[in-house]
């Protein structure tokens, strides 16, 4: 009988997920992303905002704080930003900043990880942008003819 190594289990069960798969952890990821806050979060923090110091491009990864990423997505709470800040850091999506200073500094960043599905996310949020117009054509053409 072959033993197996810590990395080779891991291996085996990355590659057994399969988000078609009502057991895969994996849905419940893809829940956590396709929430609205959230994906509106991941969207913000990579702002089309001055780049930081360093960067080479507007749009850049900077830090935002708190009060910034609220008032960027108008309409959400401070309890529902509050909750989504906080999960988005359990995932290792968003790192927390505090500084001491009076009163205190919270900034919240991208991370790497955070980093590679913002690309998605803007995408999607672009997407749905572009195309609202048609998307409402089509829903008051099937309305129509369902009416």
């Amino acid at each position: 009988m072959a033993t197996t190594t810590a990395a080779q289990k891991k291996a085996q069960a990355k590659a057994e997920y399969d988000a078609f798969l009502a057991a895969c952890p994996s849905r419940r990821l893809l829940d956590r992303i396709a929430d609205k806050w959230v994906t509106l979060v991941l969207a913000a923090l990579r702002s089309d905002g001055p780049p930081r110091p360093g960067a080479d491009c507007a749009g850049a990864p900077r830090p935002m704080r708190y009060s910034e990423l609220a008032r960027r997505l108008a309409g959400v709470s401070q309890k529902m930003l509050t909750q989504t800040l906080r999960s988005l850091e359990r995932d290792g999506l968003v790192t927390r900043t505090v500084t001491p200073t009076v009163p205190v500094t919270v900034t919240y960043e991208l991370t790497d990880l955070g980093l590679s599905l913002h690309e998605v996310v803007r995408g999607l949020k672009g997407w749905a942008e572009t195309h609202m117009d048609d998307v409402f054509a089509h829903r008051a053409t099937y309305d129509d003819r369902a009416g």
